[in-house]
């Protein structure tokens, strides 16, 4: 057991200045003064349990490199744990979006299981803090580290990034099962008001939507030459010529990568660059529901040139808290091995290398902006950053009505909203897109709009100075 400190480069908030609006500028100036007022001589610490893989991590490394650019001792440490700790954290995650998950219990064996794992982390994370810090905790894999922590007077904050509206039986179960500890803390955030928890104290409670930096490696702005090299580089784009520019990019802190990795495919044929294309990234969850998109782009997408899709996640084997991943995927190529060879040979499974998280990253942007249509089938989404990630990119996103993808797309002006169930309106929104370019280029550049205006990162760290402003006066 041990506590995985996470190098966290800082960055220069006035880059920033090229996508703000004057008053959006003036904002975050205003946050980034009464930030460093706030936490002089403090240290804010962020926790989770994981350094790579998922939108949180994405978040808290460019939130905290901002912070840290900005002149405040923002830290982010990743706990640990054994495989039965994340198999109840991952039951309690599937839960908390309302589904059963592998169906296991979460009794009192599972709670004596977690509670060790949290105690642990707890005690190594109390040698750190001094009592002016102050803690972020994200998730349930942090939530049983509350009591401790608490008992060495820093306030501790605890973040959900997950939920479910309307709740059911199943989402309650994890509710109970975490409230005991999340209840004790200063404060606890949720991304949108629909997901907070019956019998949490109204008066601890804040909604956050999450956000996404429009300057890393998965969101910069790339050139088409950039995308084709960076494609090709990775395995996802046939290759007819031995020489092209060599992929690189900007990394994070500025210094320049290449893309040397490989993603590893299946597929019965390379991808060519000139065909339409569909693409979902995302985890290889159930929840995102990847033999939805393969069995709606079989049966009911019938755009007039013969699309193609690729469904991407991370190596299976490289996200530590999500054990799930390898068995989804398996039953994804299951599930592609018995296509029909006519539509197998237009359907290209990745799993995207994760050595390297910028250069992950930056095979997520090229492989975004090479798509036509960009989906997002989830069964559940807490928010869902993928979306506002290809709306950035400006690419016309078709989406399940639910959770925070709601908040991002309005339907018909933005992208497309359907029901997670209803395959046949996928496939018609999606063919419709690929064979009317116009319309989905305007639909991609009012994507591109509402997320500088309402997802980007300066308007959610003004949001978290006020928290921390109302948390801090209220212990003082």
């Amino acid at each position: 057991m041990g506590l995985e400190d996470v190098v966290v480069t800082p960055l220069d908030p006035e880059r920033l200045r090229a996508v703000l609006t004057p008053d959006a500028l003036a904002a975050f100036e205003h946050t980034l003064t009464r930030g460093r007022e706030l936490l002089q001589s403090r240290t804010l610490w962020n926790v989770n349990s994981t350094a790579y893989g998922g939108g949180v991590a994405e978040m808290l490394r460019s939130l905290i490199g901002y912070a840290r650019g900005g002149g405040v001792d923002a830290r982010w440490v990743a706990i640990t744990g054994d495989a039965e700790f994340f198999r109840i954290t991952k039951r309690l995650h599937n839960r908390l979006h309302g589904h059963e998950g592998d169906g296991g219990p979460l009794g009192e064996a599972e709670r004596a299981a977690y509670e060790r794992c949290c105690a642990a982390n707890a005690e190594l994370m109390a040698k750190r803090v001094r009592p002016a810090d102050v803690v972020l905790l994200h998730d349930p894999q942090t939530a049983g580290m509350i009591p401790r922590l608490l008992q060495t007077g820093v306030p501790v904050v605890w973040r959900a990034h997950v939920g479910i509206d309307p709740p059911n039986d199943l989402a309650r179960e994890a509710w109970r099962f975490l409230i005991p500890y999340v209840e004790q803390a200063d404060a606890y955030v949720f991304s949108q008001p629909d997901y907070i928890w019956e019998g949490l104290d109204p008066a601890k409670l804040t909604v956050i939507a999450p956000s996404i930096d429009a300057f890393s490696p998965k969101n910069h702005a790339m050139a088409f030459t950039s995308v084709i090299a960076v494609l090709r580089a990775a395995g996802l784009a046939a290759d007819r010529h031995h020489h092209y520019p060599r992929a690189v990019f900007e990394r994070l802190d500025g210094t320049v990568g290449r893309v040397e990795s490989k993603a590893r495919l299946v597929e019965e044929g390379q991808l060519w660059l000139g065909v339409p294309l569909l693409a979902q990234v995302s985890r290889w969850d159930r929840l995102k529901d990847p033999l939805g998109v393969l069995a709606a782009f079989a049966e009911h997408v019938h755009a007039d040139d013969e699309p193609h899709l690729v469904l991407a996640g991370p190596d299976v084997t490289a996200v530590a808290d999500d054990p799930e991943g390898e068995e989804v995927f398996a039953e994804v190529e299951a599930a592609w091995s018995e296509l029909p060879r006519r539509i197998r040979r237009r359907v290209h499974l990745a799993l995207l290398p994760m050595v390297d998280a910028d250069e992950n990253a930056v095979i997520v942007n090229a492989l975004q902006r090479r798509a036509d249509v960009v989906a997002q089938k989830s069964l559940a989404e807490g928010f869902g950053l993928t979306v506002s990630e290809a709306m950035w990119k400006g690419r016309p996103v078709v989406a399940s009505r639910i959770g925070g993808i709601r908040e991002q797309i309005e339907d018909g002006r933005t992208g497309f909203l359907v029901d997670p169930g209803d395959l046949r309106t996928f496939g018609e929104r999606v063919s419709g897109l690929l064979n009317d370019p116009h319309d989905a280029e305007r639909m991609g550049a009012a994507a591109q709009t509402r997320v500088r205006d309402l997802f980007l990162g300066p308007r959610h760290l003004g949001q978290y100075v006020e928290l921390l402003e109302s948390v801090l006066s209220g212990r003082a």
